[in-house]
């Protein structure tokens, strides 16, 4: 087979051909032909070779067809090419790990200067030389690598190692971490209905957990399988390799390198607005600047898939640069009406514009993720005090996915009861059998406390003393100066419950910690509230605003009100649109 003809095959796919193992540029740093590399019968091209085999050249190849690489959507395959990066190391480095049963753990390999070389496998080290490493064997790995970026890595052609350098103060390599880089085909069984449904989605995850390899395997997919024009912006080659042809592990995707790492944000814009992609893939998202591009294209209607700094959502929701991702977070101040109605102080904080993604994977371990679906709810919810608990997905052995559905706890005390938007859901006491629990209230307004036992329907009795107390109830304040009562109360073993501030909401919400209620249909709240105040307004009270509802709720409540001839009305904007209850010749 001549060059000639392989690179005539080669040149109308314009990429890697993993048939023929031909490449239109053959020749590296160091003057190797890579045509040459058929000879070193690495695992991926003896599969081709040996399909290919009796073949007449040139072939035609289909370019639609999928890829000889990409397994079913039940496999799952490695691709490591570790021959490459062993024939990078000097020779008394390599051959040790050439002999060695298990080199196809190995996460990566560490060169200091005037130390001993060591391999580092999961869970373990090994020492690969008895000789500290020498400025000569540092620049045998210069010499056969890629050159170093700005941000001190570099790599292999067509591989996905990734060698980083250590620099002096002068500027000179005194180290290197050569990392094994794998592409793991199948790993997105887990999430694969999240990626099929086009939503944007970010993966979180501490460092070595297979963010990269699982962003990789999400560009293959959508560009092969659902032939979406995906385009990858590589900033450290780390998704698809060094050189300019990318790995056959990005599949039919684009793939964008980037001069420098400060210029990621403008990359991203260059790709959205040059090439038209229905999908854009980022790696490492860590700056504002690029938050704000990824902010601008997912307005553009473009699917994001990225990655970002943190291991969960409530690492980024803390973190001021990438905040914007999820929506971004405000302090607002309420007015006072405000503040009463949703039962808050009046300074709470808000999300401040949708989220630049629609899901949030949180990688916990190679099969085994946690899923936020709606990034902008689960925000609000944890913003309110009451966190929705992500979805737990993993992969048995025998390649089963499993989903477990997250259940919200409730807090032990009342400090943590949430600060909602909307009323609580209707509450139906458990059975006490008659027993009167007797609160003794400190810093609490004794009339709201009756107003809210009454509404509850509960055996509640005031106590005088503190230590004739089945329970104490207080206030945060109160209770981070000890008075003397509540450290008699503690002392004789009283228990004591703690709210956040003086309000109906977290009166109610301690009751019901206290008395372990269970939660009923919020459409029979809003009709409960609804009657009470049809009651007020019947016994000549004025106008009554109830909570605010959704569209059909409110519908409910207008029915009710019309059924007992009181007029009512719809005011505010949503989400915070309410009913307001009132006899025809009262004034609104």
């Amino acid at each position: 087979m001549s060059t000639q003809v392989r690179s005539e095959k080669c040149e109308v796919r314009r990429t890697f051909c993993a048939r023929c193992g031909t490449d239109p540029a053959p020749r590296s740093r160091d003057g190797r032909d890579y045509a040459s590399r058929l000879d070193d019968k690495s695992p991926l091209l003896q599969r081709s070779d040996e399909k290919w085999k009796g073949q007449r050249w040139p072939v035609e190849v289909d370019t639609m067809q999928t890829n000889q690489v990409q397994p079913t959507q039940e496999q799952e395959n490695v691709t490591d090419d570790i021959d490459a990066l062993l024939d990078a190391l000097p020779p008394h480095i390599a051959d040790p790990l050439k002999g060695m049963g298990n080199r196809g753990d190995l996460l990566e390999v560490v060169m200091d200067l005037g130390r001993q070389p060591e391999a580092r496998f999961p869970g373990t080290e090994t020492i690969l030389s008895p000789h500290d490493v020498r400025p000569e064997d540092l620049d045998y790995v210069i010499e056969h690598i890629g050159a170093f970026g700005d941000d001190n890595r570099a790599g292999i052609e067509r591989t996905l190692h990734r060698i980083s350098a250590i620099r002096n103060r002068s500027g000179k390599v005194i180290g290197l971490t050569c990392r094994v880089g794998r592409a793991v085909f199948g790993t997105i069984a887990v999430i694969r209905d999240i990626v099929e449904s086009g939503k944007s989605i970010l993966l979180l995850g501490r460092p070595g957990v297979g963010k990269t390899t699982m962003l990789r395997e999400v560009a293959r997919v959508l560009a092969d399988e659902f032939r979406k024009r995906v385009v990858i912006v590589d900033t450290s080659n780390e998704i698809a390799g060094d050189g300019d042809i990318p790995h056959p592990g990005i599949g039919r995707a684009r793939r964008m390198q980037v001069i420098t790492p400060a210029m990621q944000h403008a990359v991203m814009i260059e790709a959205v607005e040059n090439h038209m992609p229905e999908v854009i893939v980022i790696d490492e998202i860590g700056t504002e600047l690029e938050a704000a591009a990824a902010r601008t294209i997912a307005e553009r209607g473009v699917q994001l898939v990225g990655t970002a700094h943190g291991n969960t959502l409530d690492n980024l929701m803390m973190n001021p640069t990438l905040s914007d991702l999820i929506g971004g977070i405000q302090s607002v101040t309420l007015g006072d009406e405000e503040a009463r109605r949703r039962g808050t102080q009046k300074s709470i904080l808000e999300r401040k514009a949708p989220p630049t993604f629609d899901v949030v994977v949180e990688i916990q371990d190679r099969d085994r993720v946690a899923v936020h679906a709606n990034v902008a709810e689960v925000v609000d919810s944890i913003l309110r005090g009451n966190p929705i608990p992500p979805e737990v997905r993993y992969k048995t052995p025998d390649g089963q996915v499993h989903i477990e559905k997250g259940r919200a706890l409730r807090a032990v005390t009342a400090e943590h009861v949430p600060e909602p938007q909307a009323p609580a859901p209707f509450v139906a006491p458990r059975k006490t059998e008659g027993k009167v629990t007797r609160i003794y209230p400190y810093g609490i307004n004794r009339d709201r406390l009756e107003t809210m036992v009454r509404a509850l329907r509960l055996p509640v009795a005031i106590a005088r003393e503190p230590t004739s107390a089945d329970v104490v109830l207080t206030v945060k304040n109160y209770y981070r100066r000890k008075p003397q009562a509540l450290r008699d109360a503690e002392a004789a073993g009283v228990p004591v419950y703690v709210v956040k501030s003086n309000t109906d909401a977290q009166i109610e919400g301690a009751l019901i910690n206290i008395f372990e209620l269970e939660t009923a249909d919020p459409t029979a709240y809003a009709l409960h509230e609804a009657e009470d105040a049809v009651a007020q307004v019947l016994a000549g009270s004025k106008p009554v605003e109830l909570s605010p509802q959704s569209s059909y709720i409110r519908r409910l409540q207008h029915q009710l009100a019309e059924r007992y001839n009181l007029s009512s009305r719809s005011k505010g904007r949503e989400p915070y649109r309410r009913v307001k209850i009132y006899k025809g010749d009262q004034q609104e």
